[in-house]
C-alpha cells in the first residue's frame, strides 16, 4: 500500500494521511480536498518533482497554452494553479527533509501500531490512522513562529467538485454533442444560446467519475446522445445468401469477361 500525507511546515501537524493502493493524481487531489475543507487553503505546496506535480521538461505546449502564453500543467498542477497555491519542487529528499522524516517515524511508530491492533486490511489500516493522527500531533506538535494561521479561507460561493476534478478541453461538434473516451454528451439548449456547435468548452470528470461540460464558468445541462448513424446500422454477421444466377448470355454481355459480376 501507499500512504498519502503532508505535514504543516509551521507546526509539525499532521493535518491528512490516508494509506491506498497507489501514489496517483487522485490520491493527492483528495489529501489537498480534505486539508481545505477543515483547515483552508494553504500559501504553498512543497513536492518532489513526481510527474504528477510537473510535466516532462521537453513536453511541448499545446496550441491553447501557446496562445495563452501558460506552460504546459499537469492536473495536479492546474489545481494548485486555481486555487492559488504556490507550486514548489524539490531538487533532492534532503530538500524536504521534513516529510522524509515523518515517513521515518510513521515505518516505526504506525507500523508498530498497525501490527498491535491487527490490521489485516486496507481499510482497517485506515481506521486505525484516524485515532492515530490526533494522538500523534498532539505529542509532536510545536508552536510556530508567527501567531494566526497561514491558511486562507475559501470563498463563500466555493465549489469543490469544480476544482477537484479532472478537467479536459473539448470542441462541440456540429451536431451538438461532446465527444469524451466513450461517452457522448448532448448540450441541452437554453435561455442564453440554442447551439454550442463549434464551441470550446471544458469537461469535468469528478473523482466520483460524473461527468460535466463547462462553457467558461456556466455547467451546461447534457444528456447522454443517441448513437451515431453508422454504429446503429445492424452489423452484417454473415455473408447474404443470394442464388446464384445461371443461365447462357450472350457473348458480348456486360457480364462477361471483367464486367462479370457474381452474387455469393
Amino acid at each position: 500500500m501507499c500512504l498519502i500525507g503532508a505535514i504543516d511546515d509551521a507546526t509539525n501537524d499532521v493535518p491528512y494521511a490516508y494509506f491506498q493502493e497507489r501514489e496517483d493524481t487522485k490520491g493527492y487531489m483528495l489529501m489537498l480536498k480534505g486539508i481545505i475543507l477543515k483547515q483552508g487553503i494553504p500559501l504553498a505546496l512543497y513536492h518532489d518533482r513526481h510527474s504528477i506535480f510537473e510535466v516532462a521538461r521537453d513536453k511541448e505546449a499545446s496550441l491553447d497554452e501557446q496562445l495563452a502564453g501558460s506552460k504546459p500543467l499537469t492536473q495536479m498542477g492546474r489545481l494548485l494553479s486555481e486555487l492559488g497555491i504556490n507550486s514548489i519542487a524539490a531538487n533532492s529528499p534532503q530538500a524536504k527533509g521534513r516529510v522524509e522524516r515523518l515517513w521515518k517515524t510513521f515505518q516505526d511508530r504506525l507500523t508498530s501500531e498497525l501490527r498491535l491492533a491487527g490490521a489485516n486490511s486496507r481499510e482497517t489500516a485506515n481506521q486505525i490512522l484516524k485515532s492515530f493522527l490526533p494522538e500523534y500531533n498532539q505529542h509532536f506538535r510545536v508552536s510556530p513562529r508567527e501567531t494566526g494561521s497561514a491558511y486562507r479561507k475559501p470563498e463563500a460561493d466555493f465549489k469543490p467538485d469544480e476544482y477537484f476534478c479532472y478537467k479536459y478541453p473539448r470542441t462541440v461538434g456540429s451536431d451538438n454533442v461532446v465527444r469524451f473516451v466513450n461517452h457522448r454528451l448532448q448540450i441541452l439548449p437554453n435561455p442564453e444560446r440554442a447551439s454550442y456547435a463549434r464551441c470550446r468548452v471544458q469537461v469535468y470528470a469528478g473523482l466520483d467519475g460524473n461527468l460535466a461540460v463547462y462553457y467558461g464558468n456556466q455547467c451546461l445541462d447534457t444528456c447522454p446522445a443517441p448513437l451515431e448513424s453508422s454504429n446503429l446500422r445492424a452489423p452484417v454477421s454473415a455473408k447474404l445468401s443470394v442464388p446464384r444466377i445461371y443461365g447462357k448470355v450472350a457473348s458480348n454481355h456486360p457480364w462477361k469477361g471483367k464486367f462479370r459480376t457474381y452474387f455469393d
